[in-house]
């Protein structure tokens, strides 16, 4: 039986530098972000169940119409809180399928940047958290994505604070730009591979 990892951060901590050096390294890693929209596309439960909630015009052309959206939870606690528990529980599923699928394999990753929030710490057996100080993360996105420097902190602080991440997290990866990453990710690896047989076991009880 794998043992699974969840890989989380806040936006512009190096998440996906991670998941590919694991994937470099021959762990295969379920991008949760890449495979939600997949499902949210595909599945007719959720689109269903979302256009019973939001209307029919949420789907056009056969996609989803993400900023109507993004504007109809947009300061809606309660509105967002419903469409998660439309798309996270078929996202779950739809981990457990491919994880099932890869059962052989020693380690497999999960990567997401509300791995806690959107209730999937219980997915995976070992929580590692991608850490980089603020200013650098703001930096990061403000080129990846030619944000404005307030529309990325809004971002930041609506995200849970790393304080809490790391609090939760078996294993803290630090990506600043000056710390070697791959002598981390090796550790990691090395530690898990130390412990299978005791993670395993602690898994099944």
């Amino acid at each position: 039986m794998a043992i699974k990892v969840g890989i989380t951060g806040g936006i512009g901590s190096g998440k996906s530098v991670v998941s590919r050096l694991l994937g470099i390294m021959g762990i295969p890693v379920y991008i949760s972000d890449i495979e939600a929209k997949r499902i949210t596309n595909t599945d007719e439960v959720i689109r269903r169940e979302l256009c019973a909630l939001v209307g029919e015009e949420v789907f056009q052309n056969g996609e989803l119409n993400r900023p109507l959206l993004a504007a109809y939870m947009f300061g809606y606690p309660e509105r967002t809180k419903k469409v998660n528990g439309i798309i996270h529980p078929q996202v779950k599923n739809d981990f457990r399928q491919w994880a099932g699928r890869l059962s052989s394999k020693p380690l497999v990753g999960m990567e997401s940047a509300i791995l806690i929030e959107s209730g999937f710490r219980d997915e995976v057996d070992v929580l590692v958290m991608i850490y980089a100080p603020l200013d650098i993360r703001v930096e990061r996105v403000i080129r990846r994505d030619g944000s404005s420097r307030d529309l990325v902190m809004k971002r930041i602080e609506a995200q849970m604070t790393d304080e809490v991440k790391r609090s939760q997290a078996d294993f803290v990866i630090v990506n600043d730009d000056e710390t070697p990453l791959i002598p981390q990710v090796l550790e990691l690896i090395s530690l898990l591979s130390k412990n299978n047989h005791y993670l395993c076991s602690a898994k099944n009880n």
